[in-house]
């Protein structure tokens, strides 16, 4: 009889064919796909990444790149394979008040900002974009944050964060108060926002400067796959089969656009024909090498916002198949 093995993602398209079971399982184990969120009511709940560390809930879980390199950095006992099922570019998650009088990054200095928590990784790739591409060191910014530390750091004190109430926090944001906020989930305030004028973001034509990024680096790295080193000791197979299946699933879920009705934005299969033309290669790639710029760029940022001491290798999993 197959082990079953239960696995937390988020509702994306690359992952309906998990949801659909239409993705063949490794010999001897059943893959059970729970759809499991951050913010927003999912199937199976939130607060997936606080479940899977603290309550350990899930075998496999879609996990933050930030508080898992954070807690392999301190010894934990997680391994993970080199899946990412979650990118996105800083640039588009950073939103300035328009009370705030913000028209270019280094308007933000001294300024108060706020985030989700300082280790969500769309913190950590937006602060390092804004240090290491934008001139906009993340000391010289006063910090306030909405949600716990999953998991503690060193330079936590140094850090010198202000913990704010996380429903009043966009009223406060809006109004001026706060310059700007990083949300990798951004809330309906912001998006209403957007739309009336009051919130706007940093970049006059994002698409442009996204792409330049693009160019410069890559589309950064925000999950990867997580579980215990004692399951791949248990089943030495299931790295390998795990990439092998994400990579299926990823595949599957590109073929759904060849249907110009697949979905309810009427112009979803131009919107897919204009990514192609503007990255022109595969801007979801996985194995270590084809990412290790981006995990690289991502283990500087830690080093110089304090979650790490210094750079650490990367160990994909705890056995030799990968």
């Amino acid at each position: 009889m197959a082990v079953e093995l239960t696995m937390a993602l988020e509702r994306y398209d690359r992952h309906v064919p998990f949801f659909m079971d239409m993705v063949e399982n490794p010999d001897g184990i059943k893959i059970k796909s729970l759809e499991v969120g951050m913010a927003p009511p999912r199937r199976e709940g939130i607060d997936r990444h606080r479940r899977f560390y603290e309550d350990e809930e899930f075998d496999i879980c879609e996990m933050s790149v930030s508080s898992y390199l954070t807690s392999k950095a301190q010894g934990r006992p997680y391994s993970a394979v080199p899946v990412f099922p979650r990118r996105l570019f800083s640039q588009n998650h950073m939103f300035v008040s328009a009370a705030a009088n913000i028209s270019k990054p280094t308007d933000l200095i001294g300024r108060k900002v706020c985030c989700r928590s300082f280790q969500t990784t769309m913190s950590v790739l937006a602060k390092g974009d804004l240090a290491f591409e934008y001139d906009v060191p993340w000391r010289e910014l006063d910090w306030h944050t909405m949600s716990p530390e999953l998991v503690a750091f060193p330079g936590q004190e140094e850090a010198d964060l202000t913990m704010i109430d996380e429903p009043s926090a966009p009223e406060r944001f809006i109004a001026g108060e706060l310059a700007m906020m990083i949300h990798p989930h951004p809330p309906p305030a912001i998006l209403e926002g957007l739309r009336n004028g009051s919130v706007h973001r940093l970049w006059p034509d994002l698409r442009e400067e996204c792409g330049r990024y693009f160019q410069k680096y890559d589309y950064p790295i925000m999950h990867l796959l997580v579980f215990k080193n004692e399951l791949a000791d248990a089943h030495p197979h299931l790295p390998r089969a795990l990439i092998t299946m994400w990579e299926d699933a990823k595949h599957q879920a590109a073929e759904f656009y060849e249907d110009p009705g697949y979905s309810e934005m009427a112009f979803a299969r131009n919107a897919f024909e204009d990514e192609q033309a503007i990255f022109g290669v595969d801007i979801w790639p996985t194995d270590l090498a084809a990412n290790r710029a981006s995990v690289e760029r991502f283990m500087k940022y830690l080093t110089d916002q304090t979650l790490i001491e210094g750079p650490t290798q990367l160990k994909t999993c705890s056995t030799s198949q990968y």
